[in-house]
């Protein structure tokens, strides 16, 4: 008797699964109980890569390699203490950049003479070369030049004016 209920009984089920009624049509038909719209998570796009423009330090106002001038005491031409880090940061650029060349412009204030001025802008000139040199500069990519006291900074005659004058300027 138990075979015979277990039989009625897995008879009723499979009738019971196999038992849906279709719609008659369409308009009949329950209609779904409405779902509270889930927002999935949507993935933000990625910013779109900033393009990386490769700014050449010498072209940077804040770039050490802005200063382009060295200065001296009146009758030195030794590079002076505080000016010795723009020369390094000037043989270290060139050192990597094998391609730029730069024209060195040893200048005088307007005492002495003209050829005392020549033979010291031309020291100046050079001293700032053999600096350039000994941070990684390449000899062909320096060439010195003294132009004594023809090309003037300053106008005045007077010791501010002169301080502007006796310089090197390391021209690209």
């Amino acid at each position: 008797m138990k075979k015979l209920i277990v039989s009625i009984v897995l008879v009723n089920l499979l009738a019971a699964c196999a038992s849906k009624k279709p719609p008659e049509s369409a308009a009949e038909a329950p209609k779904p109980a409405p779902v509270a719209a889930r927002e999935e998570p949507r993935a933000e796009p990625a910013p779109a890569p900033v393009a990386r423009t490769e700014v050449d330090p010498l072209n940077d106002p804040n770039s050490i390699l802005a200063k382009r001038s060295t200065y001296y005491p009146f009758d030195v031409s030794v590079v002076q203490e505080e000016d010795k880090p723009v020369v390094q940061a000037h043989a270290k650029y060139l050192s990597e950049h094998a391609n730029r060349n730069v024209r060195l412009e040893g200048n005088c204030d307007e005492r002495g003479s003209t050829e005392y001025n020549l033979a010291l802008g031309q020291r100046r000139a050079d001293g700032v070369k053999k600096m350039l040199q000994l941070g990684g500069a390449k000899a062909g990519q320096l060439e010195s030049v003294s132009y004594g006291e023809e090309k003037p900074r300053a106008s005045g005659h007077d010791e501010a004016s002169w301080a502007q004058n006796r310089r090197t300027d390391i021209k690209y």
